[in-house]
């Protein structure tokens, strides 16, 4: 059903002035005054502070497909009919939220990752380009070796994206998903369920693993992507993600970088199989200080790899069988 109608009077004043961008008194009685592409320029200036004309543009892009279905050919077709009255509404207020930082993918509601639709909210991070690289690579290595994980664990697994994402690469694998926050898992639980994805959820504090795990149980793989951002990297970030998102999973403390890769390593070097692999995602600063720590606590074939930047971002290890 064609969604653009033509513009139908309105004589109720309030709701006339909220869409003519004019003054009040010279406000004609139409309730829709400006066309789609006069929208988008609101969208241009009034974003300014936070994204450039052209991640503006995009974000626009990105709210007519979701509200109306459009692609970018058909904006350039019809960039100059106007939009129903609701229609403008939900773009101002989607705008209105855009104005406070608010991430685009907390307003719709979800996130892509690797080709999933994942449900996400302030309770977890927006899955990221770099982890679907951290996936790729768990995924093509143990492919290209002809080996099937038997037990995976995802440790800070947030929305559930890396868990999931192997559960579907590994179907015959068990797959477990810790996380501190009942109500990441809560979210997580949702997205695996959307996705016909069995995971076994575990709500716990990894610094605290070695009352949580027995002694026997073992991993093929464990992998995480940790809090690992510091306190004097802050000034780096965009507003949107330190308004929004949840502080717990992204921030650890100065004087301590590699906690979280310190603690998760001591539990793979208890519960990771022989020749059992870890895998984590890590701040690009400290590529090298992880991978010596890793080798220290008896890990071999360390590996540094590079994300789409070349920035230091994955590291691979597997445990001795010693």
């Amino acid at each position: 059903m064609e969604r653009v109608s033509q513009v139908q009077p309105f004589g109720n004043e309030s709701v006339t002035n909220r869409y003519c961008f004019a003054k009040p008194k010279v406000c004609c009685m139409f309730v829709l005054m400006h066309p789609v592409a006069y929208i988008e320029q609101r969208f241009v200036n009034e974003l300014a502070s936070l994204y450039d004309a052209g991640e503006a543009r995009q974000l626009y892009s990105l709210l007519l497909e979701e509200r109306l279905g459009w692609s970018r050919r058909d904006y350039l077709i019809r960039k100059h009919e106007h939009l129903p009255e609701q229609d403008v509404d939900w773009l101002l207020d989607t705008l209105s939220s855009l104005k406070k930082a608010m991430p685009i993918q907390y307003i719709l509601g979800y996130a892509w990752f690797m080709g999933m639709r994942l449900a996400v909210n302030e309770s977890v991070l927006i899955p990221r380009p770099e982890t679907e690289e951290l996936v790729h690579l768990i995924i093509s290595g143990h492919q290209a070796a002809g080996s099937m994980p038997r037990r995976i664990i995802d440790i800070g697994t947030g929305s559930g994206c890396i868990s999931i994402a192997l559960k579907k690469a590994f179907p015959d694998s068990s797959v477990y998903a810790l996380d501190i926050s009942a109500a990441a898992l809560r979210v997580a639980k949702q997205n695996a369920d959307a996705q016909s994805a069995a995971i076994n959820f575990i709500n716990a504090d990894v610094l605290e693993w070695d009352v949580i795990f027995q002694e026997g149980q073992v991993f093929d793989i464990v992998v995480s992507n940790p809090p690992y951002i510091t306190a004097n990297e802050q000034h780096d970030m965009h507003p949107n993600v330190l308004s929004h998102e949840p502080h717990q999973a992204l921030f650890v403390d100065t004087s301590t970088p590699l906690l979280f890769y310190e603690h998760i390593a001591a539990f793979a070097q208890k519960h990771l199989h022989p020749n059992g692999d870890l895998y984590f995602e890590i701040n690009r600063s400290y590529g090298q200080a992880v991978c010596d720590l890793l080798y220290k606590k008896g890990f071999q074939h360390v590996s540094l790899h590079q994300d789409m930047q070349q920035a230091d971002r994955m590291i691979h290890a597997t445990m001795s069988n010693n």
